[in-house]
């Protein structure tokens, strides 16, 4: 394997996407749930909610994390 380093990400740019990713599957997740449990006002349906929310970002985050990890050569 070559050692270009053009070709990686430095630490930095990795702890930056996955900071990213984290917070496009989290933020949403925790609204629906708060919102759910204050329009509701019950803990189990909100927390029911929000985890479906969540798995469902969850297999997103494959995708978004293949257009954010790829390097762009240029």
């Amino acid at each position: 394997m070559p050692n270009d380093k053009k070709s990686k990400f430095s630490i930095k740019e990795i702890v930056m996407r996955g900071t990213i990713i984290a917070v496009i599957i989290s933020i949403p997740s925790l609204i629906v749930f708060v919102i759910t449990w204050m329009i509701f006002d019950d803990l189990t349906t909100g927390v029911i909610i929000g985890m479906l929310i969540h798995f469902i970002l969850m297999g997103f985050s494959l995708k978004i994390s293949k257009k954010l990890l790829v390097k762009k050569s240029g």
